[in-house]
C-alpha cells in the first residue's frame, strides 16, 4: 500500500502500516489491548475531549488485519479474573419482579441519570439489557452514553444506549441531503439509540415517550461534556416485524424509510436480514448546515 486511505475516520500512510508491522514483529507477546494503545498514544489520537481513542485503534488494527495486511496477535481465551466476577456478579442479580403498574401522574418522581462513570449502575443497565432485550447486550466501543430510568426507591424502570451513528444507510443520507466526503466528516455528529428498554414489569402509560422527551433535550450537552463535541441528530433502527415503532412516533422521531434487508457483513448479497425502519430526531434546528458542510 503506496497511496494514502481512510480506515476508521483515519488517513493512513504507508509508513503506518509499516510501523503497525514492526511492533507485532517485535512484540509477539504483546495483548491486542497493549498494542492499540501504543498506537493510539504514538499517534496522538484524541477525541475532543482530549481522551486517547484507543478503541478506535483496536477497530482499525482489526480491519488491517481482516483485509490480511497486518497480523496481529491471537485472541486471549481465557479472561481476566476480574471479567469473570464481572459476569457472574451480572449474571445472578437479583431484580424486583413485582408488576408495577400507575399512571406519570401517580408513580412519583421519576430520575435520569447518565451513569457511564458509575460502575455499579452501569452493570445494572448492562445485565438488565442482557436479559430482558430481544437483542440481548454484547457492550459498546467507540462513543457512547448509558441512562438509567429509576423510581423514587432507586428501583431500576429502564435502559437506554446511544452509540456511534450507523456508517451508511441510504434513507437516513438521502433525508439529510450529504455527501460522501461530508458524512465522513461529520458522521461523529449523530448518534444512534442501540438499545431502548422498559422492563417487563413496569407498565405506566407514555412512559416511553416521557422519557425520551427527558433525554433527548439533555443528549447533545451531555456527549459535548464526555467528548467534547457536538451531535446534531439522533438516529435509530426499529425491526418492523416485531414493533411499530409506536414509541418513537409519539415522542416526534421522523420516519425516513426502511433499510434493504441486507447486512453490512454481506458481500455476496445473498444473506437477508429483518427490515427495519429508520427514525431520526433533530437535536440542532440547522443539523441540516451542519451536518452538510
Amino acid at each position: 500500500m503506496k497511496e494514502k486511505r481512510i480506515v476508521q475516520g483515519r488517513e493512513l500512510e504507508w509508513v503506518d502500516i509499516e510501523r503497525i508491522r514492526q511492533l507485532t514483529a517485535e512484540n509477539p507477546t504483546w495483548s491486542r489491548w497493549r498494542l492499540s494503545r501504543l498506537i493510539a498514544t504514538e499517534w496522538d489520537w484524541r477525541n475532543a475531549a482530549g481522551q486517547l481513542k484507543d478503541m478506535a485503534a483496536r477497530s482499525l488494527l482489526l480491519k488491517l488485519h481482516e483485509r490480511g495486511e497486518v497480523e496481529l496477535p491471537l485472541r486471549r481465551q481465557t479472561p481476566p479474573k476480574w471479567m469473570v466476577r464481572q459476569g457472574e456478579r451480572l449474571a445472578v442479580g437479583e431484580w424486583d419482579c413485582r408488576p408495577l403498574t400507575a399512571t406519570l401522574g401517580s408513580v412519583g418522581e421519576l430520575r435520569i441519570r447518565e451513569i457511564s462513570a458509575h460502575k455499579r449502575e452501569r452493570q445494572e443497565c448492562r445485565a438488565a439489557l442482557e436479559r430482558f432485550h430481544y437483542l440481548g447486550w454484547s457492550g459498546d466501543v467507540g462513543e457512547n452514553l448509558t441512562y438509567a430510568v429509576q423510581d423514587e426507591s432507586g428501583r431500576l424502570l429502564s435502559c437506554l444506549v446511544f452509540g456511534a451513528a450507523a456508517w451508511k444507510c441510504a434513507a437516513r443520507d438521502a433525508f439529510i441531503g450529504w455527501s460522501a466526503d461530508e458524512r465522513q466528516r461529520h458522521l461523529n455528529q449523530i448518534a444512534n439509540n442501540r438499545r431502548f428498554l422498559i422492563l417487563p414489569f413496569v407498565r405506566i402509560p407514555r412512559l416511553a415517550s416521557w422519557i425520551f422527551g427527558q433525554v433527548l433535550r439533555r443528549l447533545a450537552g451531555d456527549w459535548k461534556a464526555k467528548y467534547g463535541h457536538s451531535i446534531v441528530l439522533a438516529e435509530t433502527f426499529v425491526d418492523r416485524e416485531r414493533f411499530a415503532g409506536t414509541c418513537y412516533k409519539a415522542a416526534n422521531w421522523i420516519h425516513v424509510g426502511a433499510t434493504t434487508g441486507r447486512s453490512r457483513q454481506d458481500r455476496t448479497h445473498t444473506l437477508k436480514v429483518a427490515v427495519k425502519d429508520i427514525y431520526v430526531y433533530p437535536l440542532h434546528r440547522r443539523f441540516g448546515q451542519e451536518l452538510c458542510r
